[in-house]
């Protein structure tokens, strides 16, 4: 069956809130499971929301930033030297995010914590 954006939204935010499994709704509404679940997803993703846990533990795992982001009037107040450091900054974050790993501090008291358990090979 098709179904229009609001009614897959509808069926998403069913299967976000835990109101039906991704399983009965596939049945109710004649869709696969993996089909519910992208209905979920795109409910999550248009409203901003987290990711829900599973509820096995899977080894995953979600990023939480430990520090507060800061906010758009300390970028305004920042030179053009200090932009362009903070966005190195990030880039390194980024770039360390998808090797699977964060760094706290620094210098002698620097901490590398993985994001994964599992193998990366």
């Amino acid at each position: 069956m098709r179904y229009t954006k609001e009614e897959r939204l509808e069926i998403g935010r069913k299967v976000y809130e835990g109101t039906m499994s991704r399983y009965e709704a596939a049945e109710a509404y004649g869709i696969s499971d993996d089909t519910a679940r992208d209905y979920m997803r795109m409910y999550r993703d248009s409203n901003s929301l987290p990711p829900k846990s599973s509820g096995n533990n899977t080894g995953c795992y979600v990023y939480k930033p430990s520090e507060s982001q800061p906010d758009i009037s300390d970028y305004e107040s920042m030179t053009k030297k200090e932009l362009i450091i903070e966005l190195i900054k990030a880039k390194v974050a980024e770039a360390r995010l998808k090797k699977g790993y964060e760094v706290k501090g620094d210098g002698r008291t620097k901490e590398y914590i993985l994001l994964d358990s599992s193998n990366t090979k």
